[in-house]
């Protein structure tokens, strides 16, 4: 059985079709979902699929993208959290390649969700893109000041070097159908140097569908071909992927509990 540890299940090219998305990927072998929060006045509608659904839990957080628009203190994050199917805290980070917020207000939004991660126990889920250096220094600020805050770094596309970073501060790493891509072989490269114990797998639906899926809009039973990818890239099975990628999930975000067998 496989966990999709991030999707965007609020998302409409998702919810026109729920019913059906949400079949497919249980014949996938799809057991859990984690949808994810990216903006806090859309949040509701995140939370009420995790309360209508077992198997999908739910994070709470604001994109980087967003921190023009939404500026959020930890307590609110925290008050939040408490609610029993949230399971993390984020989407939150930094992305320097479209910069649709200002550097500032991005760095002071990911500290912010850092504070409440380590007020509420639950991980960061971890958006980063080209900004390699100042991930690197807020996960270094977040392990000398808010020790025991761990979470993913989501839909990894960065340097092996900020992988290992963020792995020797405890946090895993995710792996989308990017990986599949023709152009991405240093991200494959990436993935076969990193330990298997370390990585989890996702959509980012409805975004990055996997190739033989590329250019239709992506759903969580297409998390199916990028293990596949991933299983043959570490020379392992599938089955043994999915037992370690899942067995990572729950471990990393231990509010979520496996479905009943």
């Amino acid at each position: 059985m496989l966990v999709d540890s991030h999707c965007h299940l609020d998302y409409p090219d998702l919810q026109k079709d729920f019913s059906g998305v949400m079949a497919r990927a249980k014949s996938a072998g799809v057991e859990t979902m984690l949808a994810i929060g990216t903006k806090l006045r859309d949040f509701d509608a995140v939370r009420a699929i995790a309360e209508t659904n077992d198997n999908v839990f739910c994070t709470v957080g604001i994109h980087p993208h967003e921190a023009a628009n939404e500026q959020t203190a930890a307590d609110a994050l925290i008050a939040l959290a408490k609610h029993p199917k949230i399971v993390g805290i984020g989407e939150t980070g930094l992305d320097y390649f479209y910069e649709k917020s200002p550097r500032e207000a991005q760095a002071e939004n990911f500290r912010a969700h850092m504070r409440a991660a380590y007020a509420s126990g639950l991980p960061l889920v971890v958006h980063t893109r080209d900004a390699d250096a100042d991930t690197a220094d807020l996960l270094d600020w977040a392990h000398r000041e808010l020790p025991g805050t761990i979470g993913v770094l989501h839909c990894f596309t960065s340097s092996l070097a900020l992988a290992q970073k963020a792995i020797g501060l405890g946090y895993y790493i995710s792996i989308s159908g990017i990986v599949t891509f023709k152009n991405a072989e240093d991200l494959r490269a990436t993935v076969r140097a990193l330990p298997l114990e370390r990585l989890l797998v996702e959509t980012d639906s409805p975004y990055l569908a996997p190739v033989p899926k590329r250019g239709k809009p992506c759903e969580p039973s297409y998390v199916l071909h990028t293990a596949t990818f991933v299983a043959e890239l570490k020379g392992v099975g599938l089955p043994e992927l999915a037992k370690t990628t899942s067995d990572n999930f729950y471990r990393l975000f231990s509010r979520a509990k496996r479905p009943a067998a």
